[in-house]
């Protein structure tokens, strides 16, 4: 069988998760490599055991190898438009992480840059594949709490001894609204939200948003506290609260953050009890119903898992012929999501999609 050679541009830290599942899987092989920071594009790629000629600081070198198939697009929020574009041009199927672009505008030229070119563009996302949320959309799936009728998602942010180390490079980007393109938790990480709100209930008619600000060191500042409402179609409604608690020490092998996730049905509620990091001694997914209430523990919990099943998912959509998860259009869905939050804590309003 035909392998799908994979290129990665950017090897900041999140490109270690993206690489496990290729590294693992024989269908695939990571064949090359590209960071304007050289010397971590090498030290990456020796991990990964790319060839050293195959290490690039330009990524359009990278996009003149013959031998690629798909790139993964792992640079910071302002940059994923033109590699995009220029990836399209070069004939390079497309994983790009998210959010997709920093506006609707750029979302819809790379969609039809991609169509145009005839390659495949995903939005990478990989909470939609975190097993928690897998096992409570089965349990959805098959009816188990009827119509859904809410969706409530908490983020908690906090400090850790053992979060990742992220490169000051890095925290800056992520607090410039400029390159982020909004807050780093209601517009960076709430994609995440976001996704999992259109995941469970489709796509918001109607959004209202009050976003604050809270300096944590001088001259930066997080989008936080924060509230979130979504309308549904039918009647259904959702909310996410992301909060930043600076004396909230987390237990987590990531981010220092933590994540919860309550969907209401006709007849149940399940209840995802983790995300990053865990808060509570709790089974991952618990569901009431009938008068009685069931946990499921029989699932890997680690958030690594939710990159390993993104990435598995996309090789067999390739091999299969088959559309991945996100789409470039479902990932200009969650992006509507974002922008429209932004803008309706802007204007102090309701924003209609």
């Amino acid at each position: 069988m035909d392998k799908l050679r994979v290129a990665f541009i950017g090897t900041g830290r999140i490109s270690d998760l993206h690489a496990r599942a290729y590294l693992d899987d024989e269908r695939a092989e990571l064949a090359a490599v590209c960071d304007s920071n050289i010397e971590l594009a090498r030290l990456r790629g020796e991990r990964w055991g790319v060839p050293s000629h195959r290490i690039y600081a330009e990524y359009r070198e990278l996009l003149a190898l013959d031998d690629i198939d798909l790139v993964e697009i792992l640079l910071p929020h302002h940059l994923h438009f033109q590699a995009t574009l220029d990836a399209a041009a070069a004939g390079k199927h497309i994983s790009v992480q998210k959010p997709m672009a920093l506006s609707l505008a750029q979302a819809d030229e790379m969609v039809a840059a991609a169509r145009a070119a005839g390659v495949v563009l995903k939005v990478y996302e990989n909470f939609i594949f975190y097993p928690p949320v897998q096992r409570a959309k089965a349990l959805i799936d098959n009816g188990e709490i009827g119509d859904l009728l809410t969706i409530r998602i908490k983020s908690n942010s906090g400090v850790s001894p053992t979060e990742w180390q992220v490169p000051a490079s890095a925290r800056a980007w992520r607090l410039n609204p400029e390159e982020c393109g909004g807050g780093p938790l209601v517009f960076d990480d709430g994609h995440h939200k976001f996704a999992l709100g259109w995941h469970f209930m489709g796509k918001a008619e109607e959004v209202h948003a009050w976003i604050g600000c809270t300096e944590i060191a001088p001259g930066e500042y997080l989008d936080a506290p924060a509230i979130v409402s979504w309308k549904f179609a039918d009647n259904r409604y959702g909310s996410l609260e992301a909060v930043f608690s600076p004396e909230l020490v987390l237990d987590t092998e990531h981010y220092a953050q933590d994540d919860r996730v309550e969907i209401t049905g006709s007849k149940g509620v399940i209840w995802v009890t983790r995300g990053h990091g865990k808060m509570m001694d709790l089974p991952p997914v618990v569901m009431y119903k009938d008068r009685q209430t069931r946990s499921f523990s029989d699932m890997p919990v680690g958030w690594e898992h939710s990159f390993i099943n993104s990435t598995r998912h996309f090789i067999d959509a390739y091999f299969a012929g088959e559309p991945p998860s996100l789409t470039g259009e479902e990932g200009r869905e969650v992006l509507q999501f974002a922008l429209a939050a932004q803008e309706s804590a802007r204007i102090g309003a309701a924003v209609k999609l």
